[in-house]
Formats: structure tokens, C-alpha cells, sequence
């Protein structure tokens, strides 16, 4: 058994969450989540919503409320939505807790001692008509680099390089329109170029990250700039140095502090479960947790800060960098093991958009339509290496022809012919089995290293096809054998033998789908007359602040019980019921249907 961190991207807690968030951070991480725990590894799955920084202060003064209202407010979306899709967090908190100011501004004070951040004098943005800063995400103009014509002020997102608002060519305020002044102002920097050698060495020893993550990280390295950290605004952590502390003016700029929480999340998690030192399993490189593993789960425009940004910060604590220095009171730690990253999912040809209402929520997604369905979907046909495109037309097929048809109409006709004829699972007919029975077992069993294997390579869309194949197998094996024309009392033994190696494989292949389609998979487990959790889901809390701040709801869970993963032999006479459908067949107007909700 080994400790395996799942660290899943945080979402911005500015707005609902739409299916192509959950498509790159959250099915993903919670697929690979599951299995590992399957396979007996020790899984701390991590996250929370992201609440600083300036987009939620300016969505927040022209809604009327204050920030920590707004970030209230989608916090307990986000958390509803994602327990909807059944992800199974250890710990999905928030960036607001106390905990989690304390542990940003513990790896700030770390790397302020050891030399990797330092005061710097620069020119900061400003709002003619208002007077106020202006986030570098709220600039944009042209890119001098690459020509790019939307690059905002803090990167491009054609190229990929970083970038200062003063650089852009005919910057403009996002907010409105206007041309930003520039002027001086003090603020507090990463020091990249002292840490670009250590981060060359560390991703020299990466092997199997996806190509593209690796490359897009190599190539950041060759011109790393000095960063800042902090920013001119109200709504965030404040810097832990003396003269900056009460400012009211300054504050840890949200991308450093949001990748921070997957330290914070992980050490709350331990505080809350009774052993405040748990975490250091997972974090510790020189103790407890130097054989451990972590998978960070995102989005492609969120390489840049978990394959530099954040294995700088790490090791800038640590001390080890071209500075030197000592660790700090939470001692060296861990840096990624892979960072996986997924591309794209557009929506019927065009780029997810809320404000051109190119989009579909979460929330209203699971309104009208199965979890398993959607996960189904972004397991099978999601962007894992490639921008891919949802279209309602390719959901209704998957849905209908490969969930339903496919391998709930496997389930439900084997555990009918078996319930009507039988009323439990039938024997095995001393006879024995046949070549065809024992090929369809040997099938079975072997996808367990086949689909397991793929999991843990990241390889999601090659592993639920994998599992499709043996359901496949199972529905030829039937049309084959057909069962049902044994009606005579004499075949009856033949009849029981076949749908009783058509149970086992169901049992077989409902367990490899089960970190895929985990809601089904608990069906199908009761239908088989299973009894017990198969697939544990996770719970929303009401949870007071650690120290002493406001309460708010955390996801949770104990994932401790549930299947292994592992063929289990069916007992034959284990009572059966005749089953209800395990998937909903969708009518083809839906594709109309949701059509016109895009158009409206």
C-alpha cells in the first residue's frame, strides 16, 4: 500500500461550475481516485473553492453584497453540485478558513527567509475614471511575443508566456474599455530564476507525463521571470511581514495562494480527523511520506502554475533552490509526482462561455439527466488529450446506445432470466463449464490488470473501453448460449450454468466501471443481491472554522468500505429480484430541446 495525494483543481467560486469545469478537474481526479483506493492504496483526495482575488471584488460591488457574501454564496453551489456528481473528496474546503491564511502565509514568511521572494518596485495598473488597481486579468491587448490579440496581463494564452501588463500593446481594461495608467508601486516577487535550475532537474526525472504537459512546462523554463505575489486589493490573505500586515491595501495575490491549499485543504483534513499530523504522509519528503505519490488534476490553462509555479513555491521553501536556505516548521516537501492535465470540451462547435450563455450548468445538467450519464460521457469521450466537442446528439447515443443498450440491457435481461427462472443466483452445473463459459470468465478476470493499469497511467478513455469490451463480450456470450430457449427441464442445469458465468462477468464488469459510473455500480451490486456500500459517496457537512472563524459546508466521506479491486465469485442461491432498469433511455428530442435552450 502506498499514501497517493489526489490534488484536484480548485474552482473559482465567482459563479455555478458548467460540465466542462468537471470535465478537466473533476471526473478525472475522481475516476483515478476511486481506483486507487480499490487497489488498496491509502487516497487523500483534496480541494475547495477559490475565493480571493479581484474578479469575485468586482463581481461582488455590482451585485451589492461583500466578497465574502458572493464567495458564500457559490461556495454552496459548487459543494451541492459536485456531491451531485459524486466526487469523492476527502476534504473539499474553501480558501477563507483561518487554517488556510495561516499555512499561505507560513510558505510566504518560509520563502521571504530563504531569499526566493523579494521586494520589488514595478508599474501597476490603475483605473483612470476610478482610481483603482486593476488585476492583471482585467487587462488585455496584444501579446509582443506572438501577436495575440486577447492576451491578458498576467499571460498569454496562445503562447503561454508570462507577461506584465506594461508589456501588452494597446492594453485596455477589461472592466471598461479605457486605457490603464500606469504607476509605481511596491510589491513583493517570486524569484523564478533562482528556482529555474531545481525546476529543470525535477521535471528531467518526470516519466509518462502526458507529451504536452511536459514540453509546454520545459519550455517556460528558458525564460523565467521574476513574479509577483502580491497585489493592490482589499480581498485576499495579507502579507505576514512587518509594516505590511494591517495594510489594508495590499494583499498574497490569489493564484499564489489557491495552489497553496492543496497544503492547507490536506492539513485541515488531518486536523479534523483527530491526528493533526496525518497530512505529513502525503507531504513529507524526508519522512512519513518520502515514498508517498501526488496527481494534481486540472484544466491545460492551469499547467503553467502546478509544473512551475507551485514546485517553486515547494522547493523555494524547502531550501532548495540556488539560495539555498532552510525549510520551514512544516520541514521539506513533496513535489508533484504528475501534473495531468486534460484539454478542452467545447459545446456544439463553440467555446464554453457564460456571459454568451454557450454553456450548461452542472446544476441543471443533473436536473434533467443522470450523474453516471454525464460521467459516463467525459470518461469516454471527454478532452484527456485532445480538445474535444459535446454535442447533445453524441450524449443521447452514448447514453442510449452504450449505457442502455449495451450494458444495461446486459444487467437487466441476465438478472431476469435468472430471477423468473431461478429466484437467486444459479448454480453451476456439475457437468462444468464449457470453453466458451470459462473463455468469457478469463475475459473478466483479466481486465482487472488491463483497466487497472490504464487508470493509473491516466489512460481514462482506453479503460472504460476496456471495461465496454467485456460487456460486450457478455452480450455475445448470451446471444450465443441463448439461455432462453432452454426450456425444458432437462437443460435447466445448462441454463443455470449460463447465467450464472452472466452474472459473474456482470459482477466482473460492474466493478471495472465502478470508479466510472459509481452511482450504477451501487445498483448493480444490490441488483446482483449484493449487500452493503459497493461504491461510497461522498457527504456535505456543516462544519464550524478550526479557529474560530465562520462556519461553512465540506465535502466528505469515508471511502474506507466498498469494493476491492477484484473478481469476487457469486454465491450461488443469493436471493434475486426481478430489477428495475439501471439507466434511463433518452428521447431523441432532447437534441432539439436543449438546442433551443443554447439559442434562446
Amino acid at each position: 500500500m502506498s499514501h497517493v495525494l489526489a490534488a484536484v483543481a480548485w474552482p473559482y467560486a465567482n459563479g455555478p461550475r458548467h460540465i466542462g469545469h468537471v470535465s478537466g478537474f473533476g471526473v478525472p481526479s475522481d475516476v483515478f481516485a476511486r481506483y486507487m483506493r480499490m487497489a488498496g492504496h491509502d487516497v487523500l483526495m483534496v480541494s475547495g473553492t477559490d475565493e480571493h482575488g479581484t474578479p469575485i471584488q468586482v463581481q461582488a460591488d455590482a451585485d451589492g453584497v461583500t466578497p465574502r457574501e458572493l464567495a458564500d454564496r457559490y461556495n454552496r453551489v459548487i459543494v451541492e453540485d459536485l456531491h451531485g456528481l459524486g466526487l469523492s473528496y476527502d476534504l473539499f474546503t474553501r480558501t477563507t478558513t483561518r487554517n488556510h491564511y495561516a499555512v499561505v502565509q507560513e510558505l510566504f514568511e518560509g520563502m521571504y527567509r530563504n531569499g526566493y521572494i523579494v521586494p520589488k518596485t514595478t508599474m501597476g495598473a490603475i483605473s483612470p475614471s476610478t482610481g483603482r488597481t486593476l488585476p492583471d486579468r482585467y487587462i488585455e491587448g496584444t501579446c509582443p511575443i506572438c501577436g495575440y490579440d486577447s492576451a491578458r496581463g498576467d499571460q498569454c494564452d496562445n503562447c503561454g508566456n508570462q507577461l506584465d501588463p506594461i508589456d501588452l500593446i494597446d492594453p485596455k481594461s477589461r472592466i471598461n474599455g479605457e486605457t490603464p495608467k500606469f504607476v509605481e508601486t511596491e510589491h513583493f516577487f517570486l524569484d523564478l530564476p533562482a528556482l529555474a535550475e531545481v525546476l529543470r532537474q525535477w521535471l528531467d526525472t518526470r516519466d509518462g507525463w502526458r507529451p504536452n504537459v511536459l514540453r509546454f512546462s520545459r519550455n517556460l523554463l528558458d525564460d523565467l521571470q521574476p513574479r509577483a505575489i502580491t497585489r493592490d486589493l482589499e480581498w485576499g490573505v495579507p502579507i505576514p511581514l512587518e509594516g505590511w500586515r494591517d495594510r489594508p491595501d495590499k494583499r498574497i495575490y490569489v493564484w499564489f495562494d489557491a495552489v497553496i491549499g492543496y497544503l492547507s485543504a490536506s492539513i485541515e483534513w488531518a486536523r479534523r480527523s483527530g491526528d493533526p499530523e496525518a497530512w505529513r504522509k502525503w507531504w513529507s519528503a524526508d519522512g512519513a511520506g518520502k515514498d508517498s505519490q501526488s496527481y494534481y488534476f486540472m484544466g491545460k490553462d492551469n499547467i503553467v502554475f502546478h509544473s512551475v509555479i507551485w514546485p517553486a513555491l515547494l522547493s523555494g521553501y524547502s531550501g532548495e533552490g540556488s539560495r539555498d536556505g532552510q525549510p520551514g516548521e512544516l520541514g521539506r516537501l513533496n513535489l508533484p509526482t504528475e501534473v495531468v492535465s486534460s484539454e478542452y470540451l467545447t459545446m456544439e462547435g463553440r467555446k464554453f462561455s457564460s456571459s454568451r450563455k454557450v454553456v450548461i450548468y452542472v446544476r441543471d445538467f443533473l436536473e434533467r439527466y443522470d450523474a453516471d450519464a454525464l460521467r459516463y460521457f467525459i470518461a469516454a469521450a471527454g478532452p484527456e488529450s485532445n480538445d474535444t466537442d459535446f454535442t447533445w446528439a453524441e450524449f443521447l447515443r452514448r447514453n442510449n446506445d452504450e449505457l442502455v443498450a449495451g450494458w444495461g440491457n446486459l444487467v437487466n435481461r441476465s438478472v431476469s432470466m435468472a430471477a423468473k427462472n431461478f429466484g437467486a443466483i444459479p448454480p453451476v452445473d456439475p457437468a462444468g463449464l464449457t470453453e466458451a463459459d470459462e473463455a468469457l470468465l478469463a475475459t473478466a478476470r483479466a481486465g482487472f490488470a488491463v483497466v487497472g493499469d490504464l487508470i493509473g497511467r491516466h489512460r481514462q478513455k482506453q479503460a472504460i473501453g476496456e471495461a465496454m469490451k467485456v460487456v460486450a463480450e457478455a452480450n455475445r456470450y448470451l446471444s450465443e448460449q441463448a439461455p432462453w430457449k432452454l426450456k425444458d427441464e432437462a437443460d435447466k442445469p445448462r441454463m443455470g450454468t449460463i447465467l450464472h458465468v452472466a452474472l459473474q462477468v456482470i459482477s466482473d464488469a460492474n466493478t471495472l466501471l465502478t470508479p466510472f459510473l459509481p452511482h450504477s455500480a451501487q445498483q448493480v451490486h444490490e441488483l446482483l443481491g449484493g449487500t452493503g456500500v459497493h461504491a461510497p459517496m461522498p457527504v456535505i457537512e456543516q462544519v464550524d472554522d478550526l479557529d474560530g472563524g465562520p462556519a461553512y459546508p465540506i465535502l466528505t466521506g469515508d471511502y474506507t468500505v466498498g469494493a476491492r479491486w477484484e473478481s469476487v465469485s457469486l454465491e450461488a442461491g443469493r436471493p434475486l429480484a426481478v430489477p428495475k432498469p439501471v439507466f434511463r433511455k433518452l428521447d431523441p428530442s432532447i437534441v432539439d430541446e436543449e438546442l433551443a435552450r443554447l439559442a434562446e
